[in-house]
């Protein structure tokens, strides 16, 4: 999520005034290949938490597949608590650190294995009375009050305080305890006794020439403030494993770059970079000419910063259209926007070129790549 506010302002705006304009276009046909389960389209409105809407869809679908049961989790119970990590990170990098809205993947999982999981019917993290989210605000006060820890050494014993005083001002204070169906529960016992969760079950992977094929490496994207480790794969296979994945009855969360001329509503194709071309709405179509990828062509627009960990969405299927080309089914957190209703479809190639990284459930990869990567079994 390079640009915060392209991402929890200009793109949420964008996506709601454009609506008019795009909802009476027909919507591309396909012919669905596999379609897997996932919570309701949500909204992450005027915040830049994608990656927590994105990942906790993916831990949602997972749920649902092991226990045949839909469960709508709360993302601010995460957000609160990886603004608290990062806080920490800040100060003991005395402000040398990446303090923003943004995070990845790896942040959500590592989340709810560290500190549980809430229903978003007991936690909804909105202040009384609201029902958008809005961040705006909150994001400021944060990080002034962490600015002014750091003018005096040694900081205050109690910083922590103040600090989690401002998140509940906006966020609301979790429940230590609450009732599911009839149970009670803490945040981590939800995690394990109803979702069954385990952050073992889930792997990262990204695709970079700079870095040793099959080996972890620390993915450098400014988000990565917590120096998560991606498992790195040549190109044809990160794309063998996303489209094995999905075939297989798994979702996939998908950190990617949206800010090109490629991304449309209801719709993701690899169109030329230029931003000086412009391209008629009308004229856009599943089957037209996309640019050809390669692992250079993608590393090189890495290595310039052309592709950038703009936004996080959740891969929950794929298809084909007329003409035979693949698309991913891909579900994205700006609202039930666009001819799709909140859904876009991704071609195949905009995938190869614009893929940050991937987090999926392990056991959608073969045994074969397992032992590459490492794992005994």
């Amino acid at each position: 999520m390079r640009k915060n506010i392209f991402l929890s302002i200009a793109v949420w705006i964008v996506a709601f005034t454009s609506f008019a304009q795009t909802a009476s276009k027909a919507v591309p046909e396909f012919l669905q290949v596999h379609k897997l389960k996932a919570t309701s389209v949500k909204n992450q409105a005027m915040t830049g938490t994608c990656w927590c809407f994105a990942t906790t869809s993916l831990v949602e679908s997972e749920s649902n597949r092991k226990i045949q049961k839909e469960i709508d989790l709360s993302e601010m119970f995460t957000v609160r608590n990886i603004y608290i990590e990062k806080a920490k990170n800040y100060i003991l990098r005395q402000g040398k650190a990446q303090f923003g809205e943004g995070g990845l993947g790896h942040d959500m999982i590592r989340s709810v294995a560290t500190y549980g999981a809430i229903p978003l019917s007991v936690y909804a993290g909105l202040p009384a009375g609201q029902t958008m989210y809005n961040h705006a605000k909150l994001f400021t006060s944060l990080q002034n009050y962490l600015d002014d820890v750091l003018k005096k050494t040694p900081v205050d014993d109690d910083w922590l305080l103040g600090y989690t005083k401002i998140l509940d001002s906006t966020l609301s204070e979790p429940p230590a305890k609450f009732n599911y169906q009839g149970k009670e529960y803490t945040a981590k016992t939800f995690a394990k006794e109803v979702l069954h969760f385990d952050a073992d079950d889930y792997i990262s992977l990204t695709s970079f020439t700079h870095e040793p094929y099959y080996k972890p490496f620390i993915l450098q994207v400014p988000d990565n403030f917590s120096n998560g480790s991606f498992y790195n794969l040549p190109l044809s296979e990160l794309i063998e494993v996303t489209k094995s994945a999905i075939s297989k009855g798994y979702t996939v969360s998908w950190d990617a770059d949206v800010s090109n001329n490629g991304f449309k509503q209801g719709i993701a194709l690899a169109l030329n970079l230029d931003q000086k071309i412009k391209y008629n709405k009308d004229s856009i179509t599943a089957d037209m000419h996309e640019m050809p990828y390669t692992p250079a062509i993608r590393q090189h627009l890495y290595e310039n910063l052309t592709t950038q960990d703009d936004h996080l969405m959740h891969l929950t299927g794929m298809e084909k259209s007329k003409g035979g080309k693949t698309f991913f089914i891909v579900k994205n957190s700006w609202g039930k926007v666009g001819p799709c209703d909140g859904y876009i479809n991704v071609s195949e190639s905009y995938f190869a070129i614009n893929t940050i990284s991937i987090v999926l459930p392990k056991a959608a990869l073969s045994k074969t790549l397992l032992l590459k990567l490492g794992f005994k079994k």
